[in-house]
Formats: C-alpha cells, sequence, structure tokens
C-alpha cells in the first residue's frame, strides 16, 4: 500500500449543463467516500493558476473533466500517463484544456510533474445554460466515480499505469 497523496481535481462550470460534469464527479466523491486515505478533493472551477500549489503538493493527480472524443454522449474516456500528455498536447477538445496545460507546465518547470497522472473525459451532449447535466451524463457520473477509484486502487496497489481505459 502506497503513502503517496493524490488530487483529485474536478474542472468544469456547473452553470453550463456538462460542462461542470468534473465538479459534479467531485462532489460525488466526496459524499459516496468521504474518508479516502491520501486523497483531496478540490473544486478547481474553471482552473486557475492558484491551483499549481495542489498540484505540486501532491505527488499523483487525476483530472475530471468534460471532454470531446468523438464518442457518444456521456462516454467515460480515461487517459493515463503519456496518454494524458498526448491528448493534452492535441486537438484541444475541452474548453480546459488550454488551462490545465498550462498548469501542468508550471509543474514541469518546479519539477513537481506529477509521475503518476490521468485525466478522465466525460463525452458532453451539451454545453449550453443549464445547472444540471444532460440524462447520458448524468448517467455517467457513477462510472467516472467508479473510474476515479479504480485508478486510486491500482495506484496505491503498485500496479503499472496501463494504456488507456474506455468502457
Amino acid at each position: 500500500m502506497s503513502d503517496a497523496t493524490t488530487l483529485v481535481l474536478g474542472i468544469g462550470n456547473t452553470l453550463l449543463t456538462d460542462e461542470g460534469v468534473g465538479i459534479h464527479v467531485v462532489n460525488a466523491l466526496d459524499v459516496e467516500h468521504p474518508a479516502l486515505t491520501g486523497v483531496t478533493l478540490i473544486d478547481g472551477g474553471t482552473l486557475s493558476f492558484t491551483l499549481a500549489e495542489s498540484v505540486s503538493s501532491h505527488d499523483r493527480l487525476i483530472v475530471v473533466d468534460a471532454a470531446r472524443t468523438g464518442s457518444p454522449p456521456g462516454t467515460v474516456s480515461c487517459f493515463e500517463g503519456e496518454a494524458m500528455d498526448r491528448y493534452l498536447s492535441g486537438n484541444r477538445q475541452s474548453v480546459h484544456e488550454v488551462g490545465l496545460s498550462d498548469l501542468l507546465d508550471i509543474a514541469r518547470l518546479t519539477e513537481s510533474y506529477p509521475r503518476r497522472r490521468a485525466l478522465i473525459g466525460v463525452e458532453p451532449l451539451d454545453i449550453g445554460w443549464g445547472e444540471r447535466p444532460s440524462e447520458p451524463v448524468s448517467e455517467a457520473i457513477p462510472r467516472a466515480v467508479a473510474q476515479v477509484l479504480a485508478l486510486l486502487q491500482r495506484w496505491n496497489d503498485g500496479v503499472p499505469s496501463e494504456p488507456p481505459f474506455s468502457p
């Protein structure tokens, strides 16, 4: 069992339907699993450079966000390690990827880039005004929570990183 610390960072704007899915996942984790050992849950909102300290003070990072992958709405995808790096440097299909890339660049420059990192993305249906996620994204929230928990378990057990996961 590892004593490394993990930051689970939910990103999004809960006033824009599916765009707030990262926040909804972090909130669900907080309600359903309030005592995760070595895990910090943060509502990162629409990102800010003030989050750099939180990223650098943890050994591992899991980011949860709406991400367009071309899959059906509600699809949960996981990009781990170098797959996350490639996704973020690719076609930038999430509203927050530019800010997330910048935040991770700060971590690289301060030599605090998380060795273990993952982006859990949920394919949005709608990112227009609205305080509730669409039906397919609402139904995906428990799957995204399960993916976070599976990553934490695997990382804590010392199992090497795997290729991208997509249920």
